[in-house]
């Protein structure tokens, strides 16, 4: 989301974008409450978690920080957490105790995807509170999100068979997917789990402190799939209901 100004019609993508890479609490139009636009899961404390971050807000928005550097950022984060599941234990193993190793790696990937989902819900949120808000800032945004999951899920790769980890990778992006194509057919975007970004990290983090590799991306994969299939009932739902309104309206002009 670089600097200059968007039209109107960029800029409701780009809250559409939410803060998280996904619709926020608008619909397509950006109009509060659009169906479809609540999340489920943990998705629900989104609106607490980003009163609490009301103040970082307003210090990148003082400092002038750009909502793209936030996104890259939250990369970044999801690199770390990967890296520091992969190979923190083995790093640390010769000079600590088995226990201390198991509670060093959880906190670091802990704090590394904390951070990671405090930029996703910083970063959009920051170009609407400084109207900087554009198309190639949505885009951005939605391809950090998924590069953020396929990275995150690339610290599995040490640890567990090669085919799980790319089914879980895959499976990782089909509730965005399914969200998107949703949004392109006029429908509010949907957010939220039961296997949504939120619990995905929550499920790396039980990885990391139970050394649990495969029920972990077992439950990643069968759980993104479940998310996707909900999602997808949704909206199919809704666009139907909004093509018996549209026929309804048409019918007694």
């Amino acid at each position: 989301m670089n600097g200059s100004s968007a039209s109107p019609g960029s800029a409701g993508i780009a809250e559409s974008a939410g803060s998280d890479g996904s619709a926020g609490h608008t619909g397509p139009s950006g109009s509060p409450g659009s169906p479809g636009s609540s999340g489920l899961g943990l998705y629900a404390l989104k609106p607490w978690y980003a009163r609490k971050l009301s103040g970082v807000r307003g210090t990148l928005a003082r400092r002038e920080v750009s909502p793209d550097a936030l996104t890259a950022a939250g990369v970044v984060c999801a690199a770390g957490a990967a890296a520091a599941l992969a190979w923190l234990p083995d790093l640390l193993r010769p000079q600590s105790p088995t226990l201390v190793t198991t509670l060093l790696t959880t906190l670091t990937v802990t704090l590394l995807l904390a951070a990671r989902l405090a930029f996703a819900n910083l970063d959009g949120a920051l170009a609407r509170d400084t109207g900087r808000t554009t198309r190639r800032g949505a885009l951005l945004n939605e391809l950090g999100d998924r590069a953020a999951d396929l990275v995150m899920l690339a610290g599995f790769l040490p640890l567990a068979p090669l085919w799980l980890v790319a089914t879980a990778a895959l499976a990782a992006t089909l509730p965005s997917w399914v969200s998107l194509a949703g949004a392109a057919a006029g429908a509010g975007r949907l957010n939220g789990g039961p296997v949504g970004k939120t619990e995905r990290c929550a499920l790396v983090i039980v990885a990391a402190a139970t050394g649990w590799w495969t029920p972990i991306l077992v439950a990643v994969a069968a759980g993104s799939a479940l998310t996707a299939l909900t999602r997808g009932g949704r909206l199919w739902r809704e666009l139907g209901t909004k093509t018996h309104a549209a026929q309804g309206e048409l019918e007694t002009r």
